[in-house]
């Protein structure tokens, strides 16, 4: 031990930021360090007294390592007394003054000194004398710890909490809970450099999705062949139930990027028939993917104060998919949809970035991919036919050997003037009916952009013959005691 002498001269030794190979660290000291000659390569540089260099390894070493046990758990002890066991016991981490060096990137005497005067700090003579390990003992070994986000579930909780029983509309505490988890995702990447934020549109990737939806009624199904933009896209607002993603009134579009997994998720009933239709993205759309953020990341200095909260909040981040998406039963939809329904408004009015819509796995097929876009990109470009135009549904015809199944859809439109006066000119082949043209962009009262267009030819119809399921049995056991067996 080091006499108070003795620590005060290593105390108000210099390091300058040139022997400081840790960049964050080093250029710190260059920012804000006094310029005065480095003990260690005798310079005249801006330099840091090993008091303040401890003082900021104590502060990383308190967030982001620990101390290791120096005796072995209780079930290691059992192995290493087990003769017939090769085991040995090592402690874990590295010895001290080498996780102050590396950390630091320092020369090794500095590492020491730095050393020297943590431990004098934390020396404790009575724990000493029983041979107890102190912080920062020269024999302690350290290692680094993962980042816990116990401090953001408790904010997430205090966020659904302030929903379901404060208030639902301008709520700050859940404006400020949510700009802190989304706020910049799109500047993050996962371990394979994908980013949460991908686009969707003409060109790309996802350049379309499927929707799909239940009828237990012919007729009802034969009015949405028909029509299939207005009965089989985002319902109007005044029928738009509530859903994970969006409270009643709010229409939203939810898809998926395969035809099989809208129809899952969908859940027909047996003898029902579910129409599925392809709905072509006709703009650029930025969508969260929650299926990345399992992998996402996030790095720095551990001598950035910033570093732990960020580290925390990809710790949260990587549980935050399974999160919002787990299965909610219908019970507890009311109140357990607040919180989802509130990430899609935030995401899609108050976010930097704003985003369009979630990507997110789907509960009712293996590997599928839902898809929710917002209100603001949920519209779909209505069909327009000629005035006075006619469609007429057939579902199949009957046979000798019973109801024959095929769908038919024919749209019989007036001929036009310049059409009639073609065919006077040229004769009976020129066709009659003109091609469908698309309407203009808004309807009355709605003023959105259209971001989707119904491809009719995609349109089909599944009968839901039997539908699978897959579970996981477990055993109930059973036992039967006499009551004067349980009271001795």
């Amino acid at each position: 031990m080091l006499n108070s002498d003795e620590i005060s001269d290593l105390e108000a030794q210099r390091i300058c930021f040139q022997c400081v190979g840790e960049s964050y660290l080093s250029e710190e000291i260059k920012q804000n360090g006094r310029i005065e000659q480095c003990f260690y390569c005798h310079q005249t540089a801006e330099s840091y007294a090993i008091r303040e260099m401890a003082d900021r390894l104590a502060t990383a070493f308190e967030h982001h390592f620990y101390r290791t046990p120096d005796q072995p758990h209780p079930w290691q002890e059992r192995l290493l007394a087990d003769r017939e066991s090769d085991d040995q016991w090592d402690r874990d981490g590295y010895p001290v003054a080498d996780a102050i060096e590396d950390a630091a990137e320092i020369p090794e005497d500095a590492a020491n000194d730095v050393l020297a005067v943590l431990d004098d700090r934390h020396c404790d003579y009575e724990l000493s004398q029983m041979g107890e390990e102190t912080e920062f003992s020269p024999d302690s070994y350290y290692d680094q710890i993962g980042p816990s986000d116990d401090t953001w579930q408790e904010e997430w909780r205090t966020f659904e909490q302030s929903l379901k029983g404060e208030a639902r509309f301008f709520n700050r505490i859940a404006a400020s809970h949510l700009a802190s988890v989304f706020g910049g995702i799109d500047r993050l990447l996962t371990a394979d450099g994908r980013p949460p934020v991908v686009g969707a549109g003409p060109g790309l990737e996802i350049g379309h999705l499927y929707r799909a939806r239940v009828f237990q009624s012919d007729d009802k199904l034969k009015e949405a062949l028909g029509r299939p933009d207005l009965h089989l896209g985002s319902p109007p607002a005044s029928l738009a139930s509530a859903g994970r993603m969006n409270a009643r009134g709010i229409a939203v579009f939810y898809g998926a990027t395969e035809a099989n997994v809208a129809v899952a998720e969908v859940r027909p009933p047996v003898g029902s028939k579910v129409a599925v239709a392809r709905f072509n993205i006709t703009r650029a759309l930025r969508l969260l993917d929650l299926t990345t953020l399992e992998n996402v990341q996030d790095g720095g200095s551990i001598f950035d104060p910033a570093l732990k909260r960020r580290l925390e909040r990809i710790a949260f981040l990587q549980s935050l998919g399974k999160r919002i998406t787990r299965p909610i039963m219908p019970d507890d939809e009311a109140f357990d949809y607040l919180a989802t329904q509130a990430i899609a408004d935030f995401l899609a009015t108050e976010n930097d970035p704003l985003l369009d819509g979630i990507i997110f796995p789907s509960a009712q097929a293996k590997d599928g991919r839902n898809v929710v876009l917002f209100q603001k990109a949920a519209r779909v470009k209505t069909i327009s036919f000629p005035e006075g135009t006619e469609i007429e549904v057939q579902s199949g015809w009957q046979t000798e050997e019973g109801w024959e199944i095929e769908y038919s859809v024919t749209e019989c439109a007036p001929p036009s003037p310049e059409t009639l006066a073609k065919q006077e000119e040229e004769g009976p082949d020129v066709p009659l009916f003109p091609d469908v043209v698309d309407l203009a962009e808004a309807s009355e009262g709605d003023m959105r952009a259209s971001a989707l267009r119904i491809d009719p030819k995609s349109v089909a119809v599944h009968q839901v013959n039997w539908v699978e399921y897959r579970s996981t049995p477990y055993k109930v056991d059973r036992n039967r005691y006499d009551k004067h067996e349980l009271e001795t």
